[in-house]
């Protein structure tokens, strides 16, 4: 049980309890017509508390509401639960890969044949160690990033399990050595909190 307790307790350190908010976002300049009754009307109270959650992803409802002032606990933590529960923000842990001895970080970008786009993106979504998986259109067409202990497996991932994939026809990697702002660590823009307190200025006008 103390074996357990203390595999636990280290999992916890190397997680470091980072929160990500992925915070989803519409045109703001639609966010008050009434079109479409089911999208979610931020307001500016909403965007104080989703970048006071970016910051620090536990921070209690009690001190968003003094942060933010003129709010009480339980309207922040009614926001906050709409805002989950309309899946305009998700909370969840993020693990730092460094902690877990997966140092090296490459970028693969991929062409694949034009049916089996879709197809590739999936089957790389279902490998453990590819942290992220999307497609685009351009020169290429599917983009993946990978987490490994060094160069040698980021290497043989790329050349035995990639490009063996029924539809790649041309992989192209880039090794990371520094990531100065990930996707957790985004911001809802300004431009974004000005269309909507003038679009609220606007509606009351």
């Amino acid at each position: 049980m103390m074996m357990l307790r203390r595999y636990l307790l280290n999992f916890l350190d190397a997680l470091d309890l980072f929160v990500r908010i992925d915070v989803y976002l519409r045109n703001p300049r639609r966010f008050r017509k009434k079109i479409n009754k089911n999208m979610y009307n931020f307001d500016k109270i909403d965007i104080k508390i989703v970048n006071l959650l970016l910051e620090d992803g536990r921070m209690s409802a009690s001190e968003i509401a003094r942060r933010i002032g003129d709010i009480s606990e339980r309207a922040v933590r009614y926001r906050i639960d709409r805002m989950v529960d309309e899946g305009v923000i998700r909370v969840s842990a993020v693990a730092k890969p460094h902690a877990f001895g997966l140092t090296t970080i490459a970028d693969v970008w991929m062409e694949v044949e034009s049916d089996r786009i879709l197809e590739v993106a999936k089957k790389m979504a279902e490998f453990d160690n590819v942290s992220y998986v999307a497609c685009g259109i351009g020169d290429t067409d599917v983009s993946i990033q990978i987490v490994a202990k060094d160069t040698a497996e980021i290497y043989h991932f790329v050349t035995e399990v990639v490009r063996k994939v029924p539809g790649v026809r041309k992989t192209t990697t880039s090794i990371v050595p520094l990531i100065l702002k990930d996707v957790y660590q985004w911001r809802i823009p300004e431009r974004v909190v000005k269309d909507i307190a003038d679009g609220e200025a606007a509606a009351s006008d």
